[in-house]
């Protein structure tokens, strides 16, 4: 889901939860014999990435990523320093990048000019007009609340706006270079991961300024390097060791590893080194109940009520998502060689 949908969905009071989680789109609730769940087909993002694997580009891809583009780059700068004066905002005074952070966040976080201050989140995140109006009306009847604690998510998109602009301004971020402009763009999605990747220099000195604590940056060539040298040790094992599926023996690092991917998994994934794998139960008629459960769950057409509806997406009793798993992914099996398919 893009940004744009989110903010909106949260100015208009809709939880936006940015604990290292991603947000999927597509989700359908479903009730069997008591119990509720959410099954995920799958994904138009999904099935787009298994195309662009195989090298297909569609037309609607190609134009979806013109839309997302240009709805970043035609922001009315006008209109945004109009509105930038009369909230109060002067970049005269900042001098570095963590400065240009603590202005943004400041104004995100106050609550004096709150119209102003709505007012421009609704400009910068391009908000329809037709919006503008029932938004206002549920931000007042909520007692004209600052932003950050009135939609969560909408402002941290206003601070990372901000930050660019008043570091543009400040000429911390160079304005000859038209990619910074939708290059910031991708700290919109920081929220909901909890290793960000990049190689581009310009999120190299941004994004650890909007890291949560328990988040990393991972420097592009640094990992490439990692993962290769992983590769490696794991394409040493015999072949017979292989053919059983990658994820019969890499569920992660190697135990004894101390490179880039190990010092994350370090970080991010508890105590895993101390960790044996779990084994799947080598039970057929376990796996075929199993197989079974999950196919009438899928197929279940009764319609939940609002209960079963609050239950399936506070907490279900079940989820599922699709996916599809090509039994082997360049020189590697991800499933068992001997596997019918």
């Amino acid at each position: 889901m893009i940004h744009m949908e989110l903010a909106l969905a949260n100015l208009y009071g809709q939880p936006i939860e940015m604990k290292g989680r991603i947000h999927m789109g597509g989700a359908q609730p479903v009730v069997k014999d008591g119990k509720s769940g959410v099954v995920y087909e799958r994904s138009p993002e999904s099935q787009a990435f298994e195309r662009w694997l195989q090298g297909d580009f569609l037309y609607v891809e190609r134009e979806i990523a013109r839309h997302w583009r240009a709805t970043l780059e035609n922001t009315d700068l006008w209109e945004i320093a109009r509105l930038f004066q009369a909230a109060g905002i002067s970049g005269k005074s900042i001098k570095s990048l963590e400065d240009a952070k603590d202005y943004a966040s400041a104004f995100v976080d106050s609550g004096q000019q709150s119209f102003e201050r709505l007012l421009l989140a609704l400009v910068f995140l391009n908000v329809p007009y037709e919006h503008f109006r029932p938004i206002q009306e549920r931000w007042v009847a909520h007692g004209q609340p600052a932003l950050r604690a009135y939609a969560p998510y909408a402002a941290y998109v206003l601070e990372v706006e901000l930050f660019f602009q008043i570091a543009l301004a400040a000429s911390l971020i160079s304005t000859d270079r038209v990619s910074n402009r939708t290059d910031i763009a991708y700290l919109f999605y920081l929220p909901f991961c909890m290793v960000f990747t990049s190689s581009d220099n310009l999120h190299r000195r941004c994004a650890p300024l909007f890291l949560r604590h328990n988040q990393s940056l991972a420097w592009g060539p640094d990992l490439k390097a990692d993962l290769s040298a992983l590769n490696n040790h794991f394409a040493s094992l015999p072949e017979e060791v292989k053919a059983k599926g990658v994820m019969s023996f890499a569920h992660g690092p190697p135990a004894d590893s101390q490179g880039l991917v190990a010092q994350l998994w370090d970080k991010h994934m508890g105590a895993w080194r101390a960790r044996k794998p779990l084994e799947p139960p080598a039970n057929p008629a376990f796996n075929a109940k199993l197989a079974e459960h999950i196919k009438s769950f899928e197929q279940s057409q009764i319609q939940p009520s609002a209960e079963d509806l609050r239950k399936a997406f506070g907490d279900p009793d079940s989820l599922m998502i699709k996916r599809v798993v090509r039994k082997k992914k360049g020189s590697w099996f991800q499933v068992p060689k001997d596997q019918p398919f």
